[in-house]
């Protein structure tokens, strides 16, 4: 007779269910390792890359519309500069914006809202920031307005075909300016002159009105949803082709 115990159905089934085990730990242990990395990787994207933010109010409509989602780019305050016509998202200079305290929420929409801006899925902050048009730039007198009404640059008058009008009118309400835009600052306004609180309107703050390079977070350059506004922000550089540099003949 054979010393060999035979295998007995038990013995099978504890044999095949350990490789089981360690399956399913291995896999939970690869989940975990996965879900780190993706965040690990959306925040480096979300601090350095791209942002994502939504509009809250009326102030660049029809370009942008409230609660359109759009991308900005971060890259550019870092590695670029601004031109005149791009659109920009900038933490308030100081005094741009109401110190209205944020509705309360519940713990649990709260928790939600912070684990979906860590894939830059929802946007918290967007209330804290502004966004407008870029103007001017470094150097450049910007004036309004001209017989026409127009925003001139550089001594060039501007044809915004971009900016939102009152019914019947042919140009904004005028809103008396002359300035010079001093380094490392930007002159803005939102595309939809007569509902937006920009340069114009806090000349008297202690920054007079500019916006310090070093607020801007980046260039928006998308509009992600809703799906049927797909598509690239058009920065209307034409526009201000004819535009000198700043103390040119």
């Amino acid at each position: 007779m054979s010393d060999q115990t035979a295998s007995t159905p038990d013995a099978t089934a504890s044999r095949s269910a350990a490789p089981r085990r360690r399956g399913w730990g291995a896999f939970f242990r690869d989940l975990v390792v996965i879900v780190v990395i993706a965040l690990l990787v959306s925040f480096l994207v979300k601090t350095f890359v791209v942002r994502s933010f939504y509009i809250p109010s009326a102030s660049m409509e029809n370009t942008l519309l409230v609660k359109d989602r759009i991308l900005v780019d971060e890259l550019t305050p870092r590695f670029g500069e601004y031109a005149r016509g791009d659109v920009v998202v900038f933490r308030d200079p100081g005094g741009w914006l109401d110190n209205a305290p944020a509705p309360e929420r519940s713990p649990f929409v709260e928790g939600v809202d912070w684990v979906l801006s860590l894939f830059g899925l929802s946007a918290p902050d967007s209330d804290d920031h502004l966004i407008k048009r870029v103007i001017g730039t470094a150097g450049d007198h910007v004036v309004c307005c001209n017989a026409l009404g127009q925003t001139t640059v550089n001594g060039v008058p501007l044809d915004e075909s971009y900016v939102r009008l009152s019914p019947g009118a042919t140009a904004p309400d005028p809103v008396p300016y002359d300035v010079t835009v001093p380094q490392g600052s930007l002159w803005v306004l939102g595309d939809n002159r007569n509902s937006s609180r920009d340069s114009r309107y806090n000349q008297a703050q202690p920054g007079q009105g500019f916006v310090p390079v070093d607020n801007v977070v980046g260039r928006a350059f998308l509009i992600t949803w809703p799906f049927t506004r797909f598509g690239a922000i058009d920065f209307h550089h034409e526009v201000f082709a004819g535009v000198p540099a700043p103390g040119a003949p």
